[in-house]
């Protein structure tokens, strides 16, 4: 780091040590890699705990197959934490007894701090506690009630925990790139094929209720006696800025910028015209659950693969993988950071993957496109998304490749 840059971290330096040293913070989340190379784990969550009856602060280093976990004493900790925030990661949520911190730095050291009232009371110190959760059982929390998930002291019912595991796992995963969402002005989100909206409802109650952030959520569906459920639901609930609409993906063309986009087992290249939506308007944050990968199961044709496509199953299973791969590295070039999470536990359904994707350069567009290429004609691909956007991706894409 440059010397001239030192003094615009003094103001993070500071808020870190007190959190810290002062024993205030409860919990921390750093996130956005400067650089992809900066380190082989992607994101950073810090919690304190209590050993040998001295407060220590546990690292937990998230890495693509594994968890590693430090603990540290609080001046180690101040002085880990701030080292992160200044050659590895440009954003951060800190949640204090005081107050929530929402980090933001620039690539050229600008640090933002966005100050908000507290979403956590204590913290539970115990080195080997129970899973906590976005919603924790034990909290009366309206939407799940109506949406039969809890009763009516906040106990969730022993059939419906898978659903109250999706749902915070989904909460998670929004709750890693809520610094990656603009500030300042209300946000508008829109989920496509939304269904009886489960997550749809936990995403509002999340970022209105919890973090207290305007905005505007929009669901769309073909089923109109769903939407009509819903709706009477969102007001039931007072959920104002909610409303649920009938409508087909491809034809949704109300709004000229959407924030968030999220789209859950909308089924085959449905899925391809959520994510080229989400592109064009420029969305901040894409969170897709693909269903039904039909497309390449009819294309895919290589003579090396013979062992592995000449079984229908592993044919299906591979189609898969390799179009959401394929989504991946197109978002990728067209501006995107884009991760490949699981879900859910496979027990609970085979359509556990995730596409993660929050704007910003993913890598050299030229690299990518060499790569991508590679992939897409090796397995003789023409994927949907691919011409949907061929304007947004570097020349020649969008053409149908011959194949010798």
């Amino acid at each position: 780091m440059k010397e001239s840059e030192m003094y615009l971290l003094d103001s993070l330096r500071e808020l870190v040590y007190q959190l810290t040293t002062g024993g205030s913070l409860i919990t921390a989340t750093l996130s956005q890699l400067r650089k992809r190379e900066d380190a082989s784990f992607t994101k950073v969550q810090i919690k304190p705990v209590e050993l040998k009856n001295k407060l220590h602060y546990q690292f937990a280093f998230h890495y693509s197959n594994k968890v590693i976990h430090e603990n540290l004493t609080p001046d180690e900790a101040n002085e880990r934490m701030t080292a992160l925030f200044e050659d590895t990661f440009r954003q951060g949520l800190l949640c204090a007894k005081d107050a929530d911190y929402q980090v933001l730095i620039s690539k050229k050291y600008k640090v933002s701090i966005l100050t908000k009232s507290p979403s956590k009371s204590k913290a539970d110190l115990s080195h080997n506690r129970k899973k906590q959760y976005v919603l924790e059982e034990g909290e009366r929390i309206p939407f799940l009630i109506e949406l039969g998930i809890m009763n009516e002291d906040g106990k969730v019912l022993a059939r419906k925990y898978d659903k109250f595991r999706q749902i915070n796992r989904f909460l998670e995963m929004v709750q890693d790139v809520l610094p990656s969402l603009p500030v300042g002005r209300p946000l508008t989100i829109v989920d496509f094929g939304c269904g009886k909206s489960y997550l749809t409802f936990a995403l509002y109650h999340y970022l209105a209720v919890q973090q207290k952030r305007p905005l505007q959520i929009v669901g769309l569906d073909l089923k109109a006696d769903v939407i009509e459920t819903c709706n009477v639901l969102a007001q039931k609930l007072q959920y104002r800025q909610l409303e649920f609409l009938v409508g087909d993906i491809a034809d949704y063309n109300e709004l000229e910028q959407v924030d968030m986009v999220v789209t859950l087992h909308a089924c085959d290249t449905a899925t391809d015209a959520a994510l080229e939506k989400a592109v064009r308007w420029g969305a901040s944050v894409i969170l897709s659950v693909p269903c039904c990968q039909h497309e390449l199961f009819s294309q895919l044709e290589n003579p090396v693969l013979e062992p592995l496509l000449s079984h229908g199953i592993l044919k299906e299973r591979f189609s898969a993988l390799a179009t959401d791969g394929i989504r991946a590295k197109l978002l990728d070039m067209m501006g995107y950071r884009t991760q490949l999470l699981e879900f859910i536990d496979m027990e609970h359904t085979p359509k556990n993957i995730l596409i993660r994707a929050v704007k910003g350069q993913a890598g050299e567009r030229s690299v990518l496109w060499r790569e991508y290429t590679a992939f897409r004609d090796f397995i003789h691909a023409d994927p949907y998304l691919e011409r949907a956007c061929a304007d947004l991706l570097p020349e020649g894409a969008g053409q149908k490749q011959s194949h010798s």
